[in-house]
């Protein structure tokens, strides 16, 4: 079987006032987060969202399905979703940043 990397970033947050605290949101992110910290999966959390690496495709599907899950008691949920699904390559997490360094030098995350 071929190596697959599929890059997910996604974020997901509710939108309706029962779960929110005030304009914050997130302690029902920290839900997510932690579930996806939990889950095994190598990610990187950013300030506008989190990217995480599966070997395939329903693994990165099932993550949504939970993440969405983590905020099942919210009336309404946003999320915006990328992927980027690459043949033969593995540990691409770091090693895109890795390829930038090469040109550039050191950035900073």
């Amino acid at each position: 079987m071929e190596q697959l990397s599929v890059l997910l970033e996604f974020s997901m947050f509710p939108t309706s006032d029962e779960c929110r605290e005030g304009s914050s949101v997130s302690k029902q992110v920290s839900k997510i987060v932690r579930m996806i910290d939990e889950s095994g999966y190598p990610y990187r959390l950013t300030p506008m969202g989190t990217v995480v690496e599966t070997k395939t495709l329903k693994e990165a599907l099932a993550i949504i399905e939970k993440a969405y899950a983590c905020l099942s008691d919210c009336e309404r949920v946003y999320a915006a979703l990328k992927f980027d699904i690459r043949k033969g390559k593995t540990d691409r997490l770091t090693q895109k940043i890795a390829s930038v360094e090469k040109h550039i030098g050191k950035v900073v995350q």
